[in-house]
C-alpha cells in the first residue's frame, strides 16, 4: 500500500485549482459499493454446508435502501467529469486518440491481470485436489462481479471523445436522448422480449449518466437549488417508472425476479443518476470546504491512490474469509442471517473481511501504479483491440466464472490478459524498445 509519506506528500502537491470534490465522490462511491456487497451477504452454514444467501431476497423492506447504496451511478457521473478533462487536456496538447485510450487503460485494467492470475492459479489447484466444479463457479462469480461493471464503464471511457462532442454540440439533449433510447431498449427487450437489445443499455444508461459528469465540468448544473430541482425530478420519474411496472424496488439484481434494474441496466437506473447526482452536488461547495482541511483530504487521497485495487479484491476477500470459515467447520457462520445476533456482528463481520481486503490491497496495489509510458504512440486500432478483448473476457467471467464441468475455462481466462499485450496496454516483455 502507498506510505503514509507518499500519501502525505501527495496531498500536499494537489494543484489549488483541482475540483476535490471529484476524488472525494469517486472515493465514496466504491466504499459504499464494497460495504454495500459485504452487509448484502446474507451466508450462513447449516449441517456442514455453505448456504448463500442475499439480504434483499431475506428481507424485502431493504430494496428501497438500493436507492441509496446502488451508486454506480456517481461513479459514472465522476467519471465524465475526469474524462471530460482528460480529452479535452490530450486534445490541447496534441496527444493523440491512441496514446490517450492507452494511458485510461493502463490505470484501469492493469489491476486486473494479478486477480486473474490469482483466480486462475487458485482454481487449477482447487480442482486438482477435487474442489467441486460448481463451488468454484458460484464463488469465482461472486468473487469477479465488479469485473463487470468495470468492463462497462471501459466501454464509456473508450468513446468519451465522441460522447464529450456530443456534449459539446448538442448540451442537455444529449441526456434526454439517451433517456429515451433506453426507454425504447426497455420496451424491445421487456415487453417484445428481444433480450439482447437491452444490453445496449450499457451504452446508453451509463453513457448518459456520464454525460452529467460533463455538464459538471461545464459549469451546466447551476447552483444548489437547481440541483435539487433536478433531484426531485429524477426521484420522481424513478418513483414513475418503478410504479408504472414492470421495474421492480431494489435497484440491484436479484436472481428470483423477471426483470431486473441493473441487469442489464434500465431507464431507472438514468433516473437514478439524476436524483443521485443532484442531491449530493447540491452540497459541493460545503464538501469542497471541509476537503481543503488536511486529514480529510489525505483520507481522499489514501482511498483513490488504491481504489480499483480495492475495489477488485473485496470479494476476493470475502470468498477467502468465507473458505476458511467453512474449513474450520463454520466458525462465525453459524447465525442465521438477519436474525438480531446476525445485525450485531455485522461489525466484526466487517473488521474481518476488511482486515483481509488491506492484506490484498497490500500486494497488488502496485499494480495500480504503472510506471510511465515513454512508447511512442500506438495506432488506435490497438488499445481498441484491447477494450474488445477484456470486455469480453471480464464479462464472460462474471457471467459463467471461471470454471464448469470441464475445468478451468482458460480461454476466457486468457482473453483479458491477450488484450493487454496485443492491444499494447501492457509493454512487451520481450520487447527491446
Amino acid at each position: 500500500m502507498t506510505s503514509s509519506e507518499s500519501i502525505r506528500s501527495l496531498a500536499e502537491a494537489t494543484p489549488p485549482d483541482r475540483n476535490r470534490a471529484v476524488d472525494a465522490l469517486r472515493a465514496f462511491s466504491i466504499l459504499v459499493v464494497v460495504f454495500g456487497h459485504w452487509l448484502m451477504a446474507a451466508v450462513v452454514v447449516r449441517d456442514g454446508e455453505l448456504v448463500p444467501g442475499h439480504l434483499l431476497s431475506i428481507e424485502p423492506w431493504t430494496h428501497p435502501l438500493t436507492w441509496l447504496l446502488q451508486v454506480m451511478p456517481i461513479f459514472f457521473v465522476v467519471g465524465g467529469f475526469a474524462n471530460g478533462i482528460s480529452w479535452r487536456s490530450a486534445r490541447r496538447k496534441g496527444t493523440t486518440y491512441g496514446s490517450w485510450l492507452r494511458a485510461r487503460l493502463r490505470r484501469l485494467v492493469m489491476p486486473v491481470i494479478p486477480l486473474l492470475a490469482v483466480w486462475t492459479v487458485g482454481g487449477w489447484l482447487g480442482l486438482r485436489f477435487g474442489l467441486d466444479w460448481q463451488l468454484l463457479q458460484t464463488a469465482s462469480q461472486v468473487a469477479i462481479v465488479p469485473t463487470w461493471f468495470l468492463a462497462a464503464y471501459v466501454v464509456i471511457a473508450t468513446i468519451a471523445p465522441a460522447t464529450l462532442w456530443l456534449w459539446e454540440k448538442w448540451g442537455w439533449a444529449t441526456i434526454g436522448v439517451g433517456f429515451v433510447l433506453a426507454l425504447a431498449m426497455d420496451v424491445v427487450s421487456i415487453g417484445a422480449g428481444f433480450v439482447p437489445a437491452g444490453f445496449l443499455n450499457y451504452v446508453f444508461v451509463w453513457g448518459s449518466v456520464h454525460q452529467l459528469g460533463y455538464a459538471w465540468l461545464d459549469g451546466r448544473l447551476g447552483g444548489p437549488l437547481r440541483r435539487l430541482l433536478l433531484s426531485a425530478a429524477g426521484l420522481a420519474v424513478t418513483v414513475a417508472l418503478v410504479g408504472a411496472g414492470p421495474y421492480p424496488i431494489a435497484m440491484v439484481g436479484l436472481d428470483r425476479v423477471e426483470v431486473a434494474n441493473s441487469y442489464p441496466p434500465r431507464a431507472t437506473l438514468l433516473a437514478l443518476g439524476l436524483f443521485q447526482a443532484g442531491l449530493v452536488l447540491a452540497f459541493e461547495g460545503p464538501l469542497r470546504r471541509w476537503l481543503e482541511r488536511r486529514r480529510p483530504w489525505q483520507a481522499v487521497v489514501a482511498v483513490n491512490a488504491q481504489i480499483m485495487t480495492l475495489y477488485l479484491w473485496h470479494l476476493t476477500a470475502m470468498v477467502i474469509v468465507l473458505g476458511i470459515s467453512l474449513v474450520l467447520g463454520g466458525i462465525g457462520l453459524g447465525v442465521e442471517p438477519a436474525s438480531a445476533v446476525w445485525w450485531l456482528t455485522r461489525p466484526v463481520w466487517f473488521v474481518v473481511v476488511g482486515i483481509v481486503t488491506i492484506t490484498l490491497v497490500v500486494l497488488f496495489g502496485r499494480f495500480e501504479r504503472p510506471v510511465a509510458d515513454t512508447r511512442p504512440a500506438p495506432p488506435a486500432w490497438r488499445p481498441l483491440l484491447a477494450v474488445v478483448a477484456v470486455c469480453a473476457g471480464l464479462g464472460l467471467l462474471a457471467a459463467i466464472g471461471i470454471a464448469d464441468e470441464a475445468g478451468l475455462n482458460g480461454l476466457i481466462l486468457s482473453l483479458p490478459v491477450i488484450g493487454v499485450f496485443v492491444g499494447g496496454v501492457a509493454a512487451n516483455p520481450l520487447s527491446t524498445t
